[in-house]
């Protein structure tokens, strides 16, 4: 593939993600990038329009974010980790920053079961956690609120007490039990029906959207256990507006 076909690729790819991601954010919302790494999310945010605060706590992350979008005035970097509560807590470290994880139960299993067994957590470290309640103060509420933090996604929609109009979250079958935890803490919270993706497909696998429990039994029972994908909640159009 030489040099243009690559180019042409790459504008495809990013214009079927902002087309997706265009379903929930338009331009002039707030959106929360929750495990911005490296700001794949946050520029297609930024290219909606969007107002994006990006949660990273990585250095090396952090400092991509900001040589990144240096001279983007709708991005607001938050260099922390999101929890229940606040506080501290520590992150296993990888070299692929992408699988960095605050779970030791989510390294464990991804490792045993071959998707990451080459993959090594060779440090940690001390980070300063905060909620999604206290960005909520500090921000405003969100339109769309994208959580991908290896395994913590249930903890930090812990630390929210009132709803977001959509909210995306990682699923990972080996510990799918997560997946679902996030799905009960959305229906706590509110009126909310779901979708989801495989991958990096950026395409909703079913046709309709469906009542959380509807959305939790094709979880605990999908077949495929090497596919992975987001899970998308979104309000129910049949509720008021919050």
């Amino acid at each position: 593939m030489n040099e243009l076909s690559r180019w042409l690729n790459k504008r495809r790819d990013f214009k079927h993600r902002r087309n997706f991601y265009s379903h929930f954010i338009s331009s002039g919302d707030l959106c929360f990038d929750v495990g911005a790494n490296c700001g794949n999310r946050t520029e297609i945010f930024l290219a909606l329009g969007a107002r994006v605060v990006a949660v990273e706590p990585q250095e090396f992350c952090v400092a991509k974010l900001r040589r990144r979008f240096s001279c983007n005035r709708r991005l607001t970097l938050v260099p922390l980790a999101l929890g229940a509560v606040l506080g501290e807590a520590e992150i296993y470290l990888s070299a692929a920053n992408t699988v960095s994880s605050m779970s030791p139960d989510w390294i464990e299993k991804v490792k045993a079961s071959g998707r990451f067994s080459t993959v090594e957590w060779s440090s940690s470290t001390k980070i300063s956690v905060t909620t999604l309640d206290a960005l909520i103060t500090a921000h405003g509420v969100p339109v769309f609120c994208k959580l991908d933090v290896e395994g913590s996604e249930e903890k930090i929609l812990a630390g929210l007490s009132r709803p977001i109009q959509a909210v995306s979250f990682e699923f990972v079958p080996e510990i799918i039990q997560v997946a679902l935890g996030c799905v009960a803490r959305m229906e706590q919270l509110g009126s909310y029906e779901f979708n989801f993706s495989f991958e990096e497909s950026m395409e909703l696998h079913l046709p309709a959207w469906v009542k959380a429990a509807e959305i939790s039994q094709l979880l605990a029972e999908m077949p495929d256990k090497s596919r992975f994908g987001d899970v998308y909640a979104r309000v129910s159009k049949s509720q008021i507006n919050f």
